[in-house]
């Protein structure tokens, strides 16, 4: 399978959106464009400073967020947590190799990334971030304080959609080891992005010691010889 770069271009150009639709088919959920303008519109509307609207990464948002900001820092928000609950059938997993995605579900905090937007830019610059996390909606874009070291911003972070069918609310430590160890797709294998992850939290100066972990798990399943 030819691997597929997540890019500005490759959102725009619809070849991300395409490479899910040949491996699921057309009868995938999927947003149109004016329900996506529309939610996007909705969500400004909600903004408690519409001049500040920052964007909250937890995962390849924070390496690779392929939208135009004005500032970026890191940031911690209360309330939820990283945890792999999404199911991955494309992007990182395929029909034959599926796997696990990360998404944020209650309970706890997380430390990640939060950008500004330009104000006269947010609703262009938010198009992208919708056809990048919203495609399938198994997502829903919430309103989080971020705690950053210049005070509180108030930023848009994507939280899992509990109501998808792609939503697994339990995963055995097994499965969910073995998922994201074997998982690969279009935009490359599973347990690359959680070492790319960790790698990035660590250069930041951030412990996400359940991440870690599970990194160290992964690692002993897929490559057991090197671990030993």
């Amino acid at each position: 399978m030819t691997e597929l770069k997540l890019t500005r271009e490759s959102i725009l150009d619809g070849s991300l959106r395409e490479s899910s639709r040949r491996l699921l088919g057309h009868d995938m959920p999927s947003m149109g464009d004016e329900e996506r303008t529309l939610q996007i519109r909705a969500v400004l509307a909600r903004a408690p400073r519409p001049d500040r609207v920052w964007v909250f990464g937890y995962g390849s948002l924070m390496w690779n967020p392929a939208f135009h900001f004005a500032e970026r820092r890191t940031a911690l928000i209360y309330g939820h947590h990283r945890e792999f609950c999404l199911s991955a059938r494309a992007g990182r997993g395929s029909p034959q190799h599926p796997g696990l995605m990360l998404a944020l579900e209650r309970g706890g905090s997380c430390h990640g990334v939060a950008y500004r937007l330009h104000p006269d830019q947010s609703e262009c610059e938010l198009d992208i971030v919708w056809r990048r996390e919203m495609g399938s909606m198994t997502y829903t874009p919430v309103w989080v304080k971020a705690r950053t070291a210049a005070g509180i911003e108030h930023a848009i972070a994507f939280i899992a959609n509990c109501s998808h069918e792609r939503y697994l609310a339990r995963v055995e430590a097994k499965e969910r080891t073995r998922l994201i160890a074997t998982g690969s797709g279009p935009l490359g294998r599973c347990r690359d992005y959680l070492y790319e992850m960790v790698a990035h939290l660590r250069e930041l100066g951030i412990r996400d010691r359940r991440m870690e972990a599970l990194e160290a798990h992964i690692r002993a399943y897929a490559h057991p010889v090197l671990v030993r």
